[in-house]
């Protein structure tokens, strides 16, 4: 996961050292393209789920239905998240970002968009051998596409070896094909992987059947209902923001791109924490159910509270790394600061809901999360910034409550459902195994 998110903080890296509109500009794409990215993460977890409760039940033909039906999902999302790229570029300016903002994005908008498709194939194939007890194959593919991005972002941002000098847009095209790439080293690892055969579908090409479909997504669309709602209201973060400064985008855009990358670790704990309680679910396990959600609460609040003493003790020489202008380093610093505080709250709420995901209970915690994230975060931050005059780090200070109210609901839901007399005989409807 981390490898996900390193494509961006390189993009955010090098474009920084074009300059501070570029680096606006991606802020602005990245915050309207990863809703759609976001949302059909959420959906396709579904396949970890399904995937995962097979395996402890012991259903190989069952893991390869939802890797054969998923893949589908995740081909019809990414096609319509292209079709939505072409049809927001007349439209940009009803964001009321700066005009110059504006007019440098949307090139990178249109191929950030395109990278949807292959990205969403490729979380499929990475889900379908996590699952399966087979996470290092897919993690070395996805730190060779991140490598590959950097190198063709050194080619095409800067003009080395050659090449025009594309600035932003040179980073689009770098990541897009970074991300061709790593889809198809993933879809050779789900087709060709001997550890993999037994649990690939037996007929690729077969008919597809609706009962598969309506189980993933009764499973996927109330977490993408809750991944979007969260991301939008950081999304909406990002347009605030360009209602104050070019300098306060790019420096959300900086706080917010390594904020997001140390968030990977927990939601990696979590991804781990969802396949095993789906496990033990699956097996009928369900003694060790408990036990392995609140290691895993106490693994991502751990590894949260260490980055955030970094965020603390770094902010200034990490500012520097992305960003010259020296009100946009200042700026960006206090966000970091910000960014410190919330980061054991995100920590928890990520593995909680995992938790819960891996017990097929994922409409509640929707509901959650538009209390955090609608109710407490988007409005604490607009009245801090704009009615209490301390802009941009009042809409982090928002965010932060926001993610706060989600830690503490989803842990107490875990606690709630994970209780003695709360275990069922066997898993969840929706499912098509036996525990």
């Amino acid at each position: 996961m981390v490898g996900q998110m390193l494509m961006g903080l390189a993009d955010t890296l090098m474009v920084g050292r074009v300059g501070v509109i570029p680096l606006a500009a991606a802020a602005f794409v990245n915050a309207v393209v990863h809703l759609p990215l976001v949302f059909s993460v959420g959906l396709l977890s579904s396949v970890s789920v399904m995937v995962s409760q097979a395996y402890g039940a012991n259903e190989p033909k069952e893991a390869g239905e939802a890797l054969r039906h998923g893949l589908l999902i995740a081909s019809v999302t990414g096609v319509l998240t292209v079709a939505g790229s072409f049809a927001l570029v007349p439209v940009l300016h009803l964001f009321g970002q700066p005009t110059d903002v504006i007019g440098a994005c949307t090139a990178y908008l249109l191929l950030l968009g395109a990278s949807m498709l292959p990205l969403g194939v490729a979380h499929t194939c990475k889900l379908f051998g996590e699952s399966l007890n087979r996470p290092w194959t897919p993690s070395l593919i996805l730190l060779g596409g991140v490598l590959l991005n950097i190198f063709l972002n050194w080619i095409l941002i800067y003009g080395n070896w050659g090449a025009p000098a594309l600035g932003l847009e040179g980073a689009g095209w770098a990541t897009l094909l970074a991300r061709i790439a790593t889809a198809a080293g993933l879809i050779v690892f789900a087709v060709r992987s001997p550890s993999l055969r037994r649990f690939q579908p037996l007929h690729w090409f077969a008919k597809f059947q609706r009962s598969w479909f309506d189980r993933l997504l009764s499973l996927g669309w109330p977490v993408a209902t809750q991944h979007l709602l969260e991301v939008s209201a950081f999304a909406f973060a990002a347009v605030m923001m360009g209602w104050i400064s070019a300098d306060a985008m790019a420096a959300h855009q900086v706080a917010i791109t390594c904020a997001s990358t140390t968030f990977m670790f927990p939601f990696g704990v979590g991804m781990a924490v969802c396949i095993r309680v789906g496990h033990v679910w699956g097996a009928g396990q369900f003694e060790r159910m408990r036990r392995i959600g609140f290691v895993g609460l106490g693994m991502g609040a751990g590894i949260m509270a260490i980055f955030g003493t970094l965020f603390i003790v770094g902010r200034v020489p990490l500012a520097r790394l992305f960003v010259t202008a020296q009100e946009a380093v200042d700026l960006t610093a206090q966000l970091f600061l910000v960014a410190a505080l919330f980061q054991v709250a995100d920590g928890l709420q990520v593995v909680a809901i995992s938790a819960l995901r891996g017990l097929s209970d994922v409409r509640v915690p929707a509901i959650i999360a538009v209390l955090a994230y609608w109710v407490v975060a988007v409005p604490a931050g607009y009245y801090l910034s704009f009615k209490a005059n301390l802009g941009a780090v009042g809409i982090w200070i928002g965010l932060a409550g926001g993610l706060g109210t989600a830690a503490c609901g989803l842990s107490w839901r875990f606690h709630l459902k994970s209780k003695p007399t709360q275990r069922r005989s066997t898993p969840p409807e929706h499912t098509t195994v036996v525990g």
